[in-house]
């Protein structure tokens, strides 16, 4: 059995840039475990599959199909990174002719738009709440040590931990921080975190443009050290920012990239740049 499968780098327009995505094509349908021997094989931080979900639909002229994510260790239920590049393949390199795209996912259906300057993804806004310090302070003191925390919060339906970092420290500071992933699945093996999500408050004034949030993502749990920028993390970040900000839009910035976010009760919308195929 021959499957197409492309390498799309997410948030850049240029190749060999940005965070890299497998997209695998499904003419039919595959063997359970085919899928994680395939995302293991392709050793990216995510792995999606796209598959037709009637027998008459077709990849160029379909406007709804179903779409799954696999890191190199398990099934993942939602990648914002991914998700762009699967859009990408079916808009960019298939030539679908819709101008909108629904995937039905374990996250719910996520749609994918074409705009003048790139793709826009409508992906799920999660709440967080409050975190008990003792709870996680062994997970902290090892991923961090003694870097002072602001804030903690936790999100149920991703499963990730946020912390946010003391306002005196600044960007410069959180890129450079030395994160320890190594011993996080011996802290943490309860199944309570699968993600940690690192953030600080923006720095106005910049020379440049100004950023209200900045964060990095690390995901051990599901085989992923750190991950440069993943959309379930800033579904988690623009719920928390939106409320201590009081903003409706915001831009962020990981240590690479940045976005625009502009969520409202139920959705987020992140502004994505278009992204170079590589075959």
């Amino acid at each position: 059995m021959k499957l197409p499968i492309f390498i799309a780098d997410a948030f850049t327009a240029r190749a060999f840039r940005g965070n890299p995505a497998a997209v695998c094509l499904l003419e039919n349908e595959l063997e359970e475990d085919m899928h994680q021997k395939i995302a293991r094989e392709m050793n990216l931080s995510e792995t999606a599959f796209i598959r037709k979900l009637h027998p008459t639909d077709n990849f160029a002229q379909s406007s709804c199909f179903g779409l799954r994510w696999f890191t190199p260790a398990s099934e993942v239920p939602l990648c914002g990174h991914a998700t762009l590049a699967s859009a990408a393949v079916l808009f960019y390199k298939i030539k679908n002719v819709n101008s909108t795209l629904t995937f039905v996912t374990l996250s719910g259906e996520l749609r994918a738009r074409q705009a003048e300057d790139g793709i826009v993804l409508d992906l799920p806004l999660y709440p967080v709440y409050p975190q008990d310090f003792h709870e996680v302070e062994d997970l902290i003191k090892t991923a961090i040590g003694n870097t002072l925390v602001q804030d903690i919060c936790y999100s149920p339906d991703t499963r990730k931990l946020l912390l946010r970092l003391s306002d005196t420290y600044n960007r410069s500071f959180l890129e450079n921080l030395k994160v320890n992933t190594e011993n996080l699945l011996q802290v943490e093996n309860t199944g309570k975190v699968k993600g940690l999500i690192l953030t600080l408050k923006g720095e106005p004034g910049e020379q440049s443009q100004s950023f209200d949030f900045y964060s990095r993502y690390f995901a051990p749990w599901v085989g992923v050290a750190e991950d440069p920028v993943t959309g379930s993390a800033h579904a988690v970040l623009s719920s928390y920012w939106s409320q201590q900000l009081g903003k409706k839009e915001m831009h962020g910035r990981t240590a690479l990239y940045q976005f625009l976010f502009l969520p409202n009760s139920k959705l987020v919308f992140l502004l994505i740049c278009t992204i170079p195929l590589k075959m």
